[in-house]
């Protein structure tokens, strides 16, 4: 996987680098998704043969990377193990997690079931609230066409409030469009407007004041309002995960957070 700084021991936080291949630049792409969401399809119609496996780094989850040009660019497409959730109770979920919260990639795509929204788009709206920079491929259109599901695309796109692509990989349709938005979003040239979940009041009250007490220690590395939801959860994993990637002592946060008097 070209994973050599990360093998020498280096402690830093820039996970994003590990995954670009020897001597190529670019855009890096996550792929991600609910298994049997048609991701590997996806993953295997863009990057063709141009393509590697391995491990992620200490881990016994298989990883795939892969390369493909579009308007004279590299993108670099990293195929994340199929997941419901990044909420992380479960390995794969964790390497997925990592890798959309601190491998800062230039895009998310989110690979869902034509089929199935309902059940789909749950990781959709946790990964839109990490970061802006997703792109939606709805994929398994012929699915839904032969059992008759009419989705209503533009709408979709507006609620959610980035590009939502109709395709299915399998025979190649909205491949091209997928590129597109892909590239647009990555180059800045197609806006996302990411709606974000809005919880009860009392929840966003002591989230918003959490976000604000970790935005000096978190420093724009990732984004401070889903970090303190996970904390608010209790998610003792996130704490772990930031002091791996973002080399944030566990204790330092715990002690800050103590004593402005919001609990950890």
């Amino acid at each position: 996987m070209g994973l050599t700084k990360r093998a020498a021991g280096r402690n830093d936080n820039d996970l994003r680098e590990d995954f670009f291949p020897p001597g190529v630049t670019g855009y890096l792409i996550a792929l991600a998704g609910n298994p049997n969401a048609g991701k590997s399809t996806v993953f295997n119609a863009l990057t063709g043969l141009r393509q590697h496996t391995g491990n992620w780094p200490g881990k016994t989850v298989l990883l795939a990377r892969g390369t493909y040009s579009h308007r004279e660019e590299t993108f670099t497409l990293v195929d994340l193990p199929g997941t419901y959730s990044l909420l992380a109770t479960s390995l794969e979920e964790q390497v997925a997690r990592d890798f959309i919260c601190f491998g800062n990639p230039s895009v998310t795509t989110v690979v869902v079931d034509a089929t199935c929204l309902e059940r789909n788009l749950n990781l959709v709206l946790q990964v839109m609230e990490v970061t802006t920079r997703v792109v939606v491929c709805l994929n398994l259109m012929d699915e839904a066409r032969r059992k008759n599901i009419e989705i209503d695309v533009p709408a979709l796109a507006r609620e959610l409030g980035v590009p939502v692509v109709p395709a299915a990989a399998r025979s190649g349709e909205g491949l091209l469009e997928l590129k597109e938005a892909i590239s647009g979003v990555a180059a800045g040239t197609i806006p996302t407007d990411p709606r974000p979940v809005v919880y009860d009041e009392d929840i966003e009250r002591a989230a918003v004041r959490l976000a604000r007490e970790l935005r000096p220690l978190l420093k724009g590395r990732v984004n401070a309002r889903w970090v303190a939801l996970r904390l608010l959860e209790g998610d003792e994993g996130i704490l772990m995960a930031l002091k791996q990637h973002l080399g944030i002592p566990v204790s330092q946060l715990e002690v800050k957070l103590q004593l402005k008097g919001v609990p950890a």
